[in-house]
């Protein structure tokens, strides 16, 4: 069911991230007013259709990463371990972490057909510089309701987290990670994260 919840939620970002320069902005003009680049890039190429892992990292790298404050969620994801660990491990971390995503993300870019995305409210984090912009995936059936949590660092938006089902993306690594955090630490958890990737490289997960 998480798989499923994942994929739900990366395609729901892919078809609304997009270019830093658009992410000066509001957090409403950053979800909506690029929502159709992934989606288009996806209905016109057969290979991102297909899960090629190469193109996908090249549309996540140009199209999501810029807009994504990707070191806060790596942090909130981890939690209080974070601070124990040195400059090299929150590196690796970080890097393994956007590897697991990028391949929840090729399953959902599969799925993708011609769904439409729209905005239906934003809404303040009391005493912070965050919003979150709720939307909703529209295609056949019914909606699926997503939620962007945003923050304003200097003069752009960055997504930080994703709700998709009642369910926060960083929230649900975190209760992943906390086992192996508690039993092997921080190289336990890079450990952990470098042989998931190897095994869905391989095509076994």
């Amino acid at each position: 069911m998480l798989k499923k919840l994942l994929a739900t939620t990366f395609a729901g970002m892919g078809l609304v991230m997009g270019a830093t320069a658009l992410a000066q902005g509001t957090p409403e003009a950053l979800v909506k007013k690029i929502s159709g680049e992934v989606l288009d890039a996806v209905k016109a190429d057969a290979a991102l259709q297909a899960g090629d892992v190469e193109k996908i990292i090249q549309l996540v790298d140009a199209k999501v990463m810029p807009s994504v404050n990707f070191e806060v969620m790596t942090r909130s994801a981890v939690g209080p371990q974070w601070r124990q660990a040195t400059a090299e491990q929150r590196g690796k971390l970080q890097a393994e972490f956007k590897s697991l995503l990028v391949r929840v993300y090729s399953g959902a870019l599969t799925q993708v057909k011609d769904q439409t995305v729209a905005i239906t409210k934003t809404l303040p984090v009391p005493q912070s510089t965050q919003v979150v912009v709720q939307s909703e995936v529209r295609g056949k059936g019914e909606p699926i309701k997503l939620d962007y949590r945003l923050d304003k660092l200097a003069d752009a938006w960055k997504i930080i987290d994703v709700n998709v089902g009642g369910i926060w993306l960083v929230t649900s690594y975190r209760s992943q990670f906390a086992p192996v955090l508690g039993k092997g630490g921080i190289e336990g958890l890079i450990d952990t994260l470098v042989e998931r990737n190897k095994t869905a490289a391989a095509g076994k997960g």
